[in-house]
């Protein structure tokens, strides 16, 4: 159904309930927090780290996907993830996302917050936002509109059908327009951008939510040059104000917006530095970039 033939409110309804379904996709049956709610405002940043992993494993089948992972990431830090194919970069996402539960290790948020007491969308709202390879927005609708969706707002049936943007929130939706590089297409069909501007408006979706960490995955596969360099220069205009996690595999994409590289093996961190001191790592070219 196109969006001319559907009543506002019951299509704000609509796409509210789809992105919350989306928040919480594969989160059902797994055990929620006994504490309560935890909003982003509370998290605590003192000890100088926004992620923290320690001593992760996952095993599926018998087959080790994560195998004593330990990182950190800092405040507002871009951090670039690298690694052969089965090296456990998804299987990582999955398990800060709360998609995954591992079998053993510590996962925390901020300095108190311990990820693995929450599901999935609880973990959304306390500001993890993630972005699939594949770009996921609402193709009916306008770039305004999916924006517009996306906002913190409650999703109940009643205040979706009432809702109306305050300034604050039509100030935010303007400044996120302009950082994803639409705000020429505010008004066109999302079913039109290419594959690029789709990716930029799922990252625009996620920004409306005001996350403190970012997790990208293959942001800039399928993107033409053009594409990429935009990107890059969108990434870094995100870094200092939000922390990001970004697994990609376009060294070109690394080298312009990294300062220091991850490189994942087997499931765990085999090498981590600059790009340059990564790339001259005989065991990362052994494994993964080849000579």
């Amino acid at each position: 159904m196109t969006p001319d033939l559907m009543d506002e409110g019951a299509r704000r309804v609509a796409a509210h309930h789809t992105l919350a379904n989306l928040a919480d996709t594969e989160s059902g049956g797994r055990q929620a927090s006994t504490g309560r709610a935890v909003r982003t405002g509370d998290l605590d940043l003192t000890h100088g780290r926004i992620l923290y992993l320690e001593d992760v494993h996952v095993s599926f089948d018998g087959f080790k996907a994560i195998n004593g992972l330990s990182l950190d990431i800092a405040p507002g830090e871009l951090r670039c993830i690298i690694g052969p194919n089965g090296a456990g970069k998804t299987t990582m996402m999955d398990i800060i996302t709360g998609k995954t539960r591992p079998d053993s290790g510590t996962v925390f948020f901020g300095g108190t917050i311990d990820l693995l007491r929450y599901r999935e969308a609880q973990i959304a709202e306390m500001g993890i936002g993630r972005k699939f390879q594949k770009p996921t927005v609402f193709e009916q609708l306008t770039v305004y509109e999916n924006l517009e969706l996306a906002l913190k707002t409650d999703k109940r049936v009643w205040p979706s059908m009432h809702f109306t943007l305050d300034s604050a929130q039509g100030d935010r939706l303007a400044e996120v327009l302009h950082t994803i590089h639409l705000a020429d297409s505010v008004n066109r069909q999302s079913g039109y951008l290419s594959h690029g501007q789709k990716q930029w408006l799922e990252i625009g979706m996620l920004l409306m939510q005001e996350p403190q960490l970012l997790l990208l995955d293959e942001p800039v596969a399928g993107m033409t040059d053009e594409e990429t360099a935009r990107t890059a220069e969108l990434f870094l205009t995100l870094k200092g104000k939000h922390s990001l996690m970004v697994v990609e595999h376009d060294m070109s994409f690394i080298r312009t917006i990294s300062d220091i590289v991850t490189v994942l093996c087997d499931g765990s961190v085999l090498a981590q530095g600059t790009l340059d001191e990564v790339q001259a790592d005989e065991r990362v070219i052994e494994v993964y970039l080849g000579r």
